[in-house]
């Protein structure tokens, strides 16, 4: 993740004075570091990996900076699989780093999980400028197409596409 993406995220946190912060692909843990700097103090970070290595690293990254064990809740699995188990409308933001094939279910889940005035966030939306490419593209890109366009195109959602780091895709629940 770009400095300018974790800047980004932070911000975005911050903004909706975040409590609880739903996290789809926890990998190493920088993006819940940036997550976490940006929530409040007493708020809470769910984060969800298949992979449980994953999260090992992310719990020693988040305890090396200081944050308390409380701060966050590590949820082992798919996320299509965990997400239904999370409550509805519990959730200030929703950070989708997964599976860029899931996006647009995980779009789906996001509406569910947030506020009012929360905020869905994907990462690497310019999948490397291939979703500005022109002729055929994998399904990776088409599906991210597909996203976008169901986002600026959704009466739910008032969207921003953030140019950083590989583009954050952003959107506020009306």
């Amino acid at each position: 993740m770009s400095p300018s993406t974790g800047a980004a995220l932070r911000l975005l946190a911050a903004t909706v004075d975040a409590k609880a912060v739903a996290e789809i692909g926890t990998g190493t843990g920088v993006s819940g570091i940036h997550l976490l700097h940006g929530m409040r103090p007493d708020g809470v970070l769910t984060t969800v990996d298949p992979e449980p290595e994953h999260q090992q690293f992310a719990r020693q990254a988040f305890r090396a900076c200081g944050f308390a064990s409380n701060r966050a809740r590590f949820i082992p699995g798919r996320a299509l699989d965990v997400l239904p188990r999370l409550a509805d409308a519990g959730y200030d933001l929703v950070f989708c780093d997964g599976d860029r094939l899931e996006f647009l279910d995980y779009l789906a889940e996001s509406l569910r999980l947030l506020r009012p005035g929360g905020l869905v966030v994907f990462e690497g939306v310019f999948a490397n400028g291939r979703t500005v490419d022109s002729g055929p593209q994998p399904t990776e890109v088409t599906r991210i197409r597909e996203l976008l366009r169901a986002v600026r195109e959704s009466q739910e959602l008032v969207p921003s596409l953030l140019p950083v780091g590989d583009g954050l895709l952003c959107a506020v629940k009306r």
